[in-house]
């Protein structure tokens, strides 16, 4: 991508929320900042199931809510579909 679109996703990020958390179960997702990660829910408001914010191996925090697998160690997040439709295209 060029350096617009990169641009264009640091200030959203800057606006949204530098990091993701995404539902395991119907797949509800929600950004956060760091300064304010104790105010995101371990539950899903909508279906109840766990939230996922950090990857389950390393600890470290995601940046998109269609990732699979971990940014930094590579370890998987969640299954690639939802619903019977992938979450993020090969």
């Amino acid at each position: 991508m060029g350096k617009a679109a990169d641009w264009l996703r640091e200030e959203r990020r800057n606006v949204l929320g530098h990091w993701a958390a995404v539902c395991l179960g119907c797949g509800a997702a929600r950004r956060w900042f760091e300064d304010f990660e104790a105010d995101v829910p371990a539950t899903c408001p909508q279906c109840g199931s766990e939230m996922l914010r950090r990857c389950p191996s390393c600890d470290a925090p995601f940046s998109s809510a269609f990732a699979v697998e971990c940014e930094s160690c590579g370890a998987p997040l969640r299954s690639g579909e939802l619903f019977g439709g992938r979450i993020r295209r090969s």
